[in-house]
């Protein structure tokens, strides 16, 4: 009797062995929930369509903060357009003017009124030119440090779905507060603010975006993002064009549209499940992949149980939940990240630097705006279409190569001021789309470079120096008004840089992604056993 009993109970404890199913997301991702599923799709539309106001509030100096077109005599029927080169008799005397510089004060008014842009009110020409580029500029470094700290605090803290209500909030509050603006000072202030604010919403959508679908779908759910912001981006005009005449209004109205999807939407939206099984909160994370399930018409066994690599006591610069002291305190994704984030900078510079240097074009800077926001939608669909079967490395130098290279043919157009050139809108436009393309990618690549625990702090390194690149760019813009040659060339010089330098990543199509930094070096390191031809300028 007791050898029966005995062996029942050893029976019972061996089913119970072979009843336990443990498995990491990835593969119940991958066996279970379905790598794209329609959970998965609302998922990330409802987190990307946050980067509608990223998009808004990066780029809306382009309108707020362009110099009027036109300006007129108070005491004459002449007046001067783009430029201001036009000859008119304005002052006493009727002395010749060649230049608003020229003018005594209160002779001449902008024909759009003082209120159109910071520029009109604030007089920011002649000796204060210069200072028309404070606000763009501080609103990059605020988004650089604004990376870092929600990078930081998305991993470690709050998790991406937190980060990214706070950020919207933020972006919200700023973006009204910027519109009560004093002075170019105040303003200026108030646009690093705003900067700091938004950098939580684009690297936190990506992250929380891309956790949450297979390998397969990856790099086409980042490319969905960048969509949005294009959306985001063709919006501009739209909302610009009624508040032409008031640039305060402007601000007022972009600042309702991140607190409506605050409230409206981003409680629909489920935290990634790789967050908080790193986090220790397994059942969080398996509910979470329960509802991904029953949505998509499928079901989780009942006995899986989700694997995790990095347990909360255990954290450690090699494999726990420490973020940015891991990554900094291993040699190969220290080397890596540099890497990453040098050529990082000169695709900011170049992205953001191209779509300010629109005023430098002449062309109707609405018509300018829509182009390039329009030259978007195929750098998108095409990078999508290529991310499913094209490594991310050769895709990301070549759109760098192509967008330098239409920098520096720019510079051929260039010399004719007064007229507009087709040919150089044409060429600026491919260079445009081919940055973007670049800049697109990148993000996706930086989210497969890194494992969970630090991938947040990644990517939010790579918007820093982004966002370093971008902050120099408005003066190199300003620079162009003298000097359109010397600013293509540097644009273009720094892109092709941007491209070589990528040659020295690894390639991470189909590539898993981790969950630790301990557990992704064991891999590659197993990988680097069996060396491939296509890895061999790899960090």
């Amino acid at each position: 009797m007791e050898d029966d009993e005995e062996s029942q109970k050893l029976v019972h404890a061996n089913i119970e062995i072979a009843a336990k199913l443990e498995l990491t997301v990835d593969e119940v991702v991958e066996n279970y929930v379905g790598s794209l599923g329609l959970s998965q799709l609302i998922h990330v539309f409802l987190v990307s369509l946050a980067w509608i106001f990223d998009s808004q509030n990066t780029l809306v100096t382009i309108f707020s903060d362009a110099q009027p077109p036109a300006w007129r005599c108070k005491s004459s029927p002449f007046h001067s357009h783009a430029n201001n080169t036009t000859a008119v008799l304005c002052g006493e005397g009727n002395n010749l003017a060649v230049s608003v510089c020229e003018l005594p004060p209160g002779t001449w008014e902008w024909v759009g009124g003082n209120t159109s842009s910071t520029i009109a009110e604030w007089g920011l020409i002649c000796d204060r030119r210069f200072l028309a580029g404070v606000p763009a500029s501080v609103f990059f470094l605020g988004s650089l440090l604004g990376s870092a700290f929600f990078g930081f605090l998305a991993d470690k803290y709050i998790g991406r779905k937190k980060a990214v209500l706070l950020s919207c909030i933020l972006t919200s509050t700023t973006a009204f507060l910027t519109s009560l603006s004093p002075n170019i000072w105040t303003y200026a202030l108030a646009r690093f603010a705003n900067g700091f604010a938004r950098s939580g919403i684009g690297i936190c959508c990506l992250v929380l975006s891309t956790e949450a679908v297979g390998k397969k779908w990856r790099g086409q759910v980042g490319q969905f993002g960048f969509f949005l912001f294009t959306a985001g981006f063709l919006s501009l005009p739209l909302i610009a064009y009624p508040t032409r005449s008031n640039w305060r209004d402007l601000y007022k109205l972009m600042s309702v549209f991140p607190l409506v999807y605050s409230l409206v939407f981003l409680p629909f939206v489920s935290e990634s499940p790789r967050w908080l099984l790193v986090k220790g909160r397994t059942k969080e994370a398996l509910d979470i992949l329960n509802r991904f399930a029953r949505v998509n018409g499928k079901n989780l066994p009942p006995n899986l149980t989700l694997a995790n690599p990095s347990p909360p006591q255990k954290s450690g610069s090699n494999g726990g939940a420490t973020g940015n002291e891991g990554l900094w305190s291993n040699p190969w994704a220290a080397k890596r990240m540099m890497m990453v984030m040098l050529t990082g900078f000169g695709v900011g510079f170049v992205y953001y630097g191209v779509q300010l240097n629109v005023e430098n074009l002449n062309f109707n800077l609405y018509f300018t705006v829509a182009v390039n926001a329009l030259m978007e939608i195929p750098a998108v669909l095409i990078g999508t279409i290529l991310l499913g079967f094209t490594d991310r490395r050769l895709l990301f130098s070549r759109s760098a190569f192509i967008a330098g290279v239409s920098c520096i043919l720019c510079i051929a157009f260039s010399q004719s001021a007064k007229r507009s050139s087709w040919p150089q809108l044409i060429i600026e436009g491919i260079g445009f789309m081919a940055a973007s393309m670049a800049f697109d990618v990148l993000y996706i690549y930086a989210v497969e470079l890194f494992p969970t625990n630090v991938r947040n702090f990644a990517v939010s390194m790579l918007r820093q120096s982004l966002m370093l690149g971008a902050s120099i760019a408005p003066l190199l813009v300003v620079v162009g008004r003298w000097s359109p040659s010397l600013s293509f060339l540097v644009f273009g010089l720094l892109s092709i840089t941007s491209g070589i330098l990528s040659l020295w990543l690894p390639e991470t199509r189909n590539a898993p992604l981790y969950e630790t930094l301990k557990q992704q070096q064991q891999e590659e390191d197993k990988q680097r056993c069996e060396p491939d031809d296509s890895d061999i300028w790899s960090l």
